[in-house]
This record gives C-alpha cells, structure tokens and sequence, in this order.
C-alpha cells in the first residue's frame, strides 16, 4: 500500500461508472477514503460504496448532486468534510460527451459540454482550495488528448477541454505552492456508449495509436494515482496517457 494516500480524503467526481469507478477503486486499494460523486447512476454510486467499506468500513461515501448547480457545488466540499473531517485532494473526472457539428450547436449543448468539462471543475476547485491548501493537497483533472488536436464533429467538446487544461496550469500558479494541480489526457480507453463510433471507425483510431491496442481504464487510474501520491514536484502539467495516439492524428 502507498502511504502517500494512507487515510487521505479524495473526492472524486463522475465516480460511479466507467472510468471514475476505476479510478476510485485503485485510490482506494492505496488507502484512500473516498467522497464518490455521481448525478444520475445513484444506484452505481451506491453499489460500488458498499463494495469499498465492505474491504474497508466506513471508507466510501456517495454524495448526489448535478454538477450543473454552480451554487450547489460548494455543499459538495462541505458535505465532503462533514463525513470525513478534511480534504486532500480532488479528482474532476465528470465529464459529457457528444458531437456538435457546426450549424446545430444551441444553448443546450453549450450549458452541457462546458457546464461539465470546464465549469464544474473550475467552481468545485474553487470551493476546495482552501481545504487543499491546508491539508498541502493537489487536484487532477481529466482532460482529453483532443484538447490540443480537435476532434472533427466535436467542437464544442474540444474547446470545452482545452479550456480544463488551461484551467490546469492556471490553477497551478494561483494555488501552488500549497496545492499541485495537474491533468491525465487519456487517449482511446473506453469508447462513447452512444455507438457515435462504428467498428470500422474505431479501428481506424487504434491503427493510428503507436501501441495498436485500446488502452484499459486502469491507466488512466494509475495516472492518477501517480500525480496524486507518488509526484511531489510535479504541477502544472498535462500527462497523454494514450498509447501514442496524439503522435500520429
């Protein structure tokens, strides 16, 4: 076990599925007590709690909320501390994801793709800052490799996660040296579960990855697990975890 997260407290948003349940279970195994945001997938959220406490009681809690409710975000940190007594660090994994070809992008799409991918970490960041800096804590967020290199179809999407990693390095200079503030650029791990990408689409990406496979949720996790416990230098960066993919686009 890495005592670096021995008895840390960790928030972690979008926790209940995919990659966030991921994320959380490698946190967890290091040590780590868990604030295990979701929205909707509440009964995930409430599934993957008892499987933690059950290996360690009382490590895991599910807090609800809509990450779109700015001023619901601050009771998020407080509720946070109420059931663990501190913070020390944040995971902003939450994330929407969809295509918004030019022509049909509305003010819905706007609220949603930038609301969840750039708001919400912004104003939950915000609100834990304090409690980071006491406790000499750090956040990462998880941005996408098409931060830089835009996804055709997605630009909305891309814009809204080239804004978390500006975000990244501009929260690493107003809060550091208290708090590291650091993102995981993942590449192909899981693909979108509205089928927006066939067979041979998604052939065509791992053709053009240098490893020539998907890489698995578990690397985005130890990513984070890296920059949260194991990289006392390291802030205000950006780590691709994606095979090589952003080489060859």
């Amino acid at each position: 076990m890495n005592s670096g997260l021995q008895d840390k407290v960790v928030l972690v948003t979008g926790a209940a599925r995919r990659v966030g349940a991921v994320i959380a279970r490698v946190l967890h195994a290091e040590g780590a007590r868990l604030a295990l945001h979701c929205h909707r997938s509440l009964e995930a959220a409430q599934g993957l709690a008892a499987e933690l406490n059950a290996a360690r009681p009382g490590s895991a809690q599910v807090l609800q909320a809509d990450l779109l409710d700015t001023a619901g975000l601050p009771r998020l940190v407080d509720e946070t501390l109420r059931l663990f007594g501190r913070l020390d660090a944040l995971v902003n994994n939450a994330s929407s994801f969809h295509a918004t070809p030019l022509g049909s992008i509305g003010e819905d799409d706007w609220a949603d793709l930038v609301g969840s991918n750039l708001k919400a970490p912004l104003f939950l960041s915000q609100a834990a800052a304090p409690h980071l800096a006491a406790a000499g804590g750090a956040i990462v967020n998880i941005t996408d490799i098409h931060d830089a290199l835009p996804l055709k179809d997605y630009p909305l999407y891309c814009a809204a996660k080239a804004g978390l990693s500006g975000l990244t390095r501009a929260l690493a200079l107003e809060l550091g040296p208290q708090v590291r503030v650091n993102a995981i650029a993942p590449g192909p791990i899981l693909w979108p579960e509205d089928d927006s990408f066939d067979d041979s689409a998604r052939a065509a990406i791992i053709e053009r990855t240098l490893l020539k496979r998907r890489g698995d949720p578990a690397d985005i996790a130890r990513g984070v697990l890296f920059l949260l416990a194991e990289a006392p230098y390291v802030t205000g960066q950006i780590l691709a975890v994606d095979g090589g993919r952003s080489l060859s686009l």
